[in-house]
This record gives structure tokens, sequence and C-alpha cells, in this order.
């Protein structure tokens, strides 16, 4: 019998952000209540250190650096995914599932051109195997601040249209839209909107999207219930991308501030998915997988949770954006009752972008060589305890080019000084110095050493938080990897 499958994606949660990953100020007992009843993995990686390509990754099995996608995708591009291209979707739909997206979605909408919100938002989800599709169109913090329901904006009214803040006549033409309102009115929940589309704004509320796209979800679960097909769910959270806007429930209920409320509130999510797969009685046939897009981020609410105490990638080097570790190793949690031992742990190195290639084996599905490219079946080591890796290396993905990073075994090369990631205190050598970490590339005021070397190599067995580089130690063992990386960059079907 196929097994139903439910892939919980979120958004920015870092290694550290777990209980069962360590975690001591916030309390998440739903997601934990998994790990015991499945596998966690401890050198899971997501498919890049941004969200934009992450996705694309889990969605196609291919690197989204393949395609020059580096960075998070603005509001008004078209779909970031070609409609003939194989899609994990569409390779379960092909298998007689049902299969539904709920949450955030973040890879563009329509074929060319800017996205215009008031018509029809196509293609999308479901051009690209998903029979249903509700959630956000792109990240919590971002314009347009709508829902949309498989092609058009929830409650959108056409004699009420979206229209633009009008540029500065001053000042050169400008059709930004507003960030959101939480971050610029946090006492006015709900407004500081552009103009339009009045009745679609006021269905959203930052507090309450947690609530919403859960019974969203369980409510496609229980539409499910009784049928012979098996279904697959993708739910995107947008749990906990800033800003940090957890139900009032939630709120005051950690140690750690409004970062470690949202948590809360993400497993609150996951624990209402996993009880309705008990109350429907389906659990025992459901495969569920839980991870990240990327780790966790140093903003203004990560640096409060900092303070108090909280490390949002564990011991982890780095955070969001960045080559180092902290910014894509990051929770990776299975349980399927009867093939996965409960309570188990595995150290093989994986990455979400393994989900394509490991479905299509657990079907029988041959898949063509230039099919997911990027992803390997790792099947394996998710129901069973292989004694050799599965994966030989792993091509790691910065926000910027120039850090490219590739892993293999116990070795990880990058290949430009610095994390790739943002500048500043909230990334890079600037956000090392802010959270006391240490690097021996890095002074103690956040700044690349003078003598540091070009390129960065890190022994991660003897230096899990790649405190020292040893590339002038190791140099033959950085120009292999180099010249690996390369050759993988060129291949065009690497699997």
């Amino acid at each position: 019998m196929k097994p139903n499958i439910i892939v919980i994606y979120t958004d920015d949660l870092g290694y550290g952000d777990v209980g069962c990953y360590g975690a001591t100020k916030v309390k998440t007992p739903n997601i934990d209540r998994l790990a015991k009843q499945g596998r966690m993995f401890t050198d899971a990686h997501s498919p890049s250190a941004v969200c934009t390509p992450s996705r694309y990754g889990l969605l196609t099995g291919q690197f989204g650096w393949r395609k020059k996608i580096w960075g998070p995708l603005p509001y008004d591009k078209p779909l970031l995914i070609s409609t003939e291209q194989k899609t994990l979707p569409g390779l379960l739909k092909q298998h007689g599932y049902a299969t539904a997206c709920v949450g955030k979605w973040h890879l563009g909408f329509g074929r060319e051109g800017l996205t215009d919100w008031n018509k029809k938002l196509a293609p999308g989800p479901l051009e690209l195997g998903f029979d249903y599709y509700y959630g956000i169109p792109l990240v919590n913090s971002h314009a347009p601040f709508v829902y949309v329901e498989n092609h058009h904006v929830v409650g959108l009214n056409p004699e009420d249209p979206f229209v633009l803040r009008q540029p500065n006549p001053a000042k050169p033409p400008n059709t930004k839209l507003p960030r959101s309102p939480v971050q610029e009115f946090p006492e006015k929940d709900g407004e500081g909107r552009w103009s339009g589309a009045t009745r679609a704004h006021l269905l959203y509320r930052d507090r309450m999207v947690g609530t919403h796209l859960t019974e969203k979800s369980v409510a496609w679960l229980r539409q499910q219930a009784g049928k012979k097909e098996p279904f697959f769910l993708y739910f995107a959270t947008p749990h906990i991308h800033h800003p940090f806007t957890p139900h009032p429930r939630f709120v005051g209920t950690s140690e750690c501030g409004r970062y470690g409320d949202f948590i809360h509130e993400l497993d609150w999510m996951v624990g209402e998915v996993l009880k309705t797969l008990d109350e429907l009685k389906v659990a025992d046939n459901t495969l569920v997988i839980f991870t990240s897009d990327n780790g966790g981020m140093l903003n203004e609410g990560g640096k409060d949770a900092w303070k108090a105490g909280h490390r949002l990638n564990g011991d982890l080097l780095g955070f969001k954006f960045g080559a180092w570790e902290g910014g894509h190793r990051v929770p990776f949690i299975v349980r399927w009752p009867g093939r996965i031992e409960p309570g188990s742990r595995s150290d093989q190195l994986i990455g979400s972008i393994d989900l394509m290639a490991s479905f299509a084996a657990m079907l029988g599905h041959r898949l063509k060589p230039q099919e997911a490219p990027d992803s390997v079946d790792v099947l394996e080591a998710l129901t069973d305890k292989p004694e050799q890796p599965i994966r030989e290396h792993l091509v790691l993905a910065p926000f910027w080019e120039k850090n490219l990073a590739l892993r293999s075994g116990k070795w990880v090369y990058i290949g430009a000084q610095g994390s790739g990631g943002f500048g500043g205190n909230t990334g890079g050598p600037g956000a090392l110095a802010w959270a006391g970490q240490q690097s021996s590339d890095v002074t103690s005021d956040g700044k690349i050493r003078g003598d540091a070397p070009k390129q960065q190599l890190y022994d991660l067995e003897a230096d899990p938080s790649q405190a020292k580089n040893v590339i002038k130690e190791h140099p033959e063992k950085a120009q292999e990897l180099r010249q690996l990386l390369e050759r993988l960059k060129q291949r065009s079907e690497p699997r």
C-alpha cells in the first residue's frame, strides 16, 4: 500500500530551535514527539541557505543555482519552475496521489512580465502537479499580504483592485510595496497597507495566519478521509520567518521573546496535523517529514532570543544566507510507523533535495537523467541503517555565488572568504562578532583578517563549529574539492 505523505517545510527554523536538537528556552513537544516516534537526522541540509532556491530544489530535485536562482523572489516575478519540468507533486500525482500545497509559495505566478494580482494567477502551483493550493504568495514580511486560493486572490473585488502606492514625483519612480504592517504599525495589527483590495487585505490578519493555514491543512486532510487514493500534503509554514506574529495565546509563553513564542505556535501547528492523522486513523500509513528551508536568521527577534540564551543554530557557525553550517544544516525528522525505528538517529549526509529521488524509488518510478538531476535516492537512510554513506558529497549554496561550497565526507570547502551571506551583524563576519562565535579568519570586531586565505576548508569531524580554517594545512584536499565542485557545476545531469 502506498503511504500518505506529509512534508512540513518550515521557514528559517534553525538547527538549535527545537527541543530534540538541544533547545531549552522553547518547548516543542509535538515536534519532539515526531522524533521519539521516528528518526532525527543530525547532518541534513537545505538545498540553499535562502528560502526561494530551497523551495525550488525541494519541488524539482534540482539546485536553484543551476538556474541562477540565488536569492528570495520579489513579489512581482513570474513562476520560476517550468510547467514542462518534472516536479515532486507531479511525480506523486502520476502515481495516484491527491496533492495539496498549503502555506508559503514564494516561487512566483504567471509566465512572463510582472505579476498582476488583479488577474488569474497562472501558471502556479496547480500547473506543477498540485490539485489544490491555499496560502500566502510570498513571505509574511512582504507584500501583497493576502491569501491565494488556486488561481485567485481570496476576497478580491474587481471594483476594488490592487493599486500600488503612487511614486513621489520628486523622486525616481518606485513601485515597491510596503513592508509588513506589523513591522510598521505593531499596535495596529492589520493596518498600514496600500490603497485598493480592501476586502482581500482585511481577510489577512497577521496574528491569525498560522491558525488559518493550519485549519486549511486540517480541512483538506479531512476531505481525504475514506478515499482510496493516497494523499500528499506540502505544508509550507510561514513560521518562523520574521515578523514574529504569533496568535495572542502564544505571546509570552517562551523564555526567549517573540522568536520563541513563534516557535511555540509552529509546534502547535505540527501538533494539529499529527492529531488529525490520529483522529482519521491514518497515522500508521503516513510518512511525515519535518524540516526547514534554511538555518536561523540573526535578525532583531533572533538577537533578542540570543540575548536570552537561545542558540538559533546550536553550536554551528553562522546564520541564514551563509555557507557556514548554520546557514543550511537544519532539523530533519522522519516518521513512518512500521518502517522507521522509533527514537532512532542518523548521521547520514542527506538533503531535502533528495526527497524526489527517494519518493521515486519508493514508488518504483525510474526518473529520466534530466529529471531531478541533483536528487539522490536516500530512502535506505530514511528507513534503515546503512553502514556506508549514501551521499559522497553535497553542494551547499549561500546567497553569493562566489561562496558556493562543497561537502565531502568530513570536509567542507568554501570558494571564497566569509559566509557568502548578508553583511553587517545579521550575517557574515559581523554576525560572528556580535554573537561571540570564533573563527580563525575573523577578528574579534567582525572583520576578515588581512592574512586570511582566499578560500576555506574545515574538518567537521575534528572541528564541528568551524573555528579553524585548515586550508593551509591541507592544500591538496582543498584542490581536490575545488576541482570536484567545478566538475559538478559543469555537469548538466549530475545524478
